[in-house]
């Protein structure tokens, strides 16, 4: 890596100019160019058109969840206590945890079968930031959420994808 200050040639990775001691740290963060690269790595997530979140409590039966979840014909529900997310409940997670028991769904309460503290999303993190929350966690849908821990939507990889699309063509 060359020193943009003295020219120096060093080892990739190192933190100074081995010459003047010059801040290399950053200089080999990839930079958007252009296109598709540019709006991944810039554009925030509130370009996305975020769904509104639906919303049930801890104490709320796991019947009513999946009721509201079939309803409005989506994948997941956030698990809010006085207007902040302790969790999410996701259809995957009614496979896993119901299928094949004997549990009563209109007995057991959300807080039972939530996943707690989920990931989260804040509307100013970039589409690849999205993206890559996405696949190292292996999720479909994250919950986004303001600074003081309040739902505003939940984004979906296939909101990422629809978005693309349209830049894409345009």
């Amino acid at each position: 890596m060359l020193c943009p200050s003295c020219g120096h040639e060093n080892l990739p990775g190192v933190e100074v100019c081995e010459q003047c001691l010059h801040d290399l740290m950053g200089l080999d963060l990839p930079q958007p160019k252009a296109g598709l690269q540019k709006h991944l790595m810039e554009d925030p997530i509130r370009r996305l058109p975020l769904r509104p979140p639906v919303m049930v409590s801890p104490d709320d039966s796991v019947g009513r969840a999946l009721d509201l979840m079939r309803q409005h014909r989506i994948g997941s529900i956030l698990v809010v206590e006085e207007g902040k997310l302790v969790g999410i409940f996701t259809e995957r997670g009614a496979l896993l945890q119901l299928v094949g028991t004997s549990a009563d769904v209109g007995t057991l309460r959300m807080r039972e079968v939530m996943t707690p503290d989920p990931v989260v999303l804040h509307e100013d993190d970039t589409l690849a930031f999205a993206l890559h929350q996405m696949s190292i966690g292996e999720f479909r849908r994250l919950p986004v959420v303001r600074s003081d821990g309040r739902p505003v939507g939940v984004v979906s990889i296939k909101d990422i994808l629809r978005y693309i699309f349209t830049l894409c063509r345009s």
